[in-house]
């Protein structure tokens, strides 16, 4: 028996969970109640894909609880993975604007709670929404700089270099506003995003905590100084 899809398992979300969507408190009255009506959530188990490369674009997707990686497939068969995606986020508007199908995989990493917004519903936001409007350019102009920041780590061969502001990625105010100072991730987690064992990944967290820039914690990591993690180098 084919377990139900994640689509199949959605839900109206509960008023904890519209309160974490950042977007929602920006609206009018009446396009927040429009947009409420239509929004969904589901429960991602790990391993659960919430979009898949070639999969038409039908929703706007967000980050309500848990963790996700955006990653492809190389032509010679390795995994990319671009970047993680935590708490806050929302992610596709690119995709949806363009109206293209999905060109990278979003996989749960661990069980996630994900929103997901009707492009039909999207569309009209944008259409009569100046804040609405001001949100997406916001996230698409912050993402542009994330993706260009991304090249720079994955030519970065200093282990350390290339934990330390992959770490940083993950905690962007404006991209990822859920996640705060503290990251609950564990070293696997970050270990898959990096692309990095996760003994090396221990090791890059203990030199980072000795620099002063994190504190690994109890079920995540809290950032110290977000700036020297950006700019974090080897000497």
């Amino acid at each position: 028996m084919t377990a139900p899809s994640l689509r199949q398992r959605a839900r109206a979300p509960s008023a904890t969970e519209l309160a974490g969507i950042p977007w929602l408190a920006l609206l009018s009255d009446a396009d927040r109640q429009e947009a409420t009506a239509a929004l969904q959530v589901g429960m991602a188990e790990p391993g659960d894909r919430v979009c898949r490369t070639g999969a038409p674009s039908n929703y706007w997707f967000g980050v309500v609880d848990g963790l996700l990686k955006m990653s492809n497939v190389s032509l010679d068969g390795h995994q990319i993975t671009y970047t993680g995606i935590p708490p806050g986020a929302w992610f596709g508007e690119g995709t949806l604007l363009k109206r293209e199908v999905y060109r990278y995989n979003i996989e749960a990493l661990r069980k996630s709670t994900v929103a997901g917004l009707p492009i039909e519903v999207f569309w009209r936001l944008l259409e009569r929404s100046i804040p609405f409007n001001r949100f997406v350019m916001m996230q698409l102009n912050e993402r542009l700089g994330q993706f260009i920041a991304a090249r720079e780590i994955d030519r970065n061969n200093q282990p350390d270099a290339r934990v330390a502001r992959s770490l940083a990625a993950l905690f962007h105010p404006v991209l990822y506003p859920g996640v705060g100072q503290l990251l609950r991730i564990t070293q696997q987690e970050l270990a898959w995003l990096v692309g990095l064992s996760r003994q090396r990944v221990n090791q890059a967290l203990i030199a980072l905590q000795a620099a002063g820039l994190i504190r690994i914690e109890y079920g995540g990591v809290r950032v110290i100084d977000l700036a020297a993690l950006r700019s974090y180098q080897v000497m």
